[in-house]
């Protein structure tokens, strides 16, 4: 189960992550039609057609957890802001944010592990190595402001 979530984690740094991001506005990462994903991890166009389906009727739950959760945390800082709200009130709203958060992370992990299932375990392989090194080059070209 372990080499599960670190494939998955791997996963979620390559494509993943951009998703809720980009879920309230309407931007689509599909990797799996990247000409240099189709070529190093050796896609057929069966395996792209099941991973668009995957990503297709995951689509409109990452939108709507993305919206609930901004939704949320621009109530939780209209609140803070205000400053007139109790302990009790702001930690309510507090847990509202991060249930709402884990809600997509959540849809977000089951469409990636959906997608993974199509892949053979060489290819799952070769997408955890594609996905390394797209970190390494991210963290190269943009390292952490301080």
């Amino acid at each position: 189960m372990h080499h599960v979530c670190r494939i998955l984690l791997c996963a979620a740094v390559l494509f993943g992550a951009a998703l809720p991001a980009a879920a309230g506005q309407g931007h689509k990462f599909k990797w799996w039609q990247s000409e240099e994903f189709i070529r190093e991890l050796g896609l057929t166009p069966e395996q792209t057609a099941r991973i668009d389906r995957i990503f297709e009727a995951s689509w409109p739950a990452l939108q709507a957890a993305k919206h609930d959760l901004d939704r949320f945390e621009a109530e939780l800082s209209r609140m803070i802001a205000e400053g007139s709200a109790s302990d009790t009130e702001v930690l309510k709203r507090c847990d509202r944010v991060e249930a709402s958060r884990s809600a997509m992370r959540r849809t977000r992990s089951l469409m990636l592990y959906r997608m993974h299932q199509v892949l053979s375990p060489e290819q799952r392989a070769r997408l955890k190595a594609l996905g390394e090194a797209k970190a390494r080059e991210r963290a190269r070209t943009h390292p952490p402001s301080h």
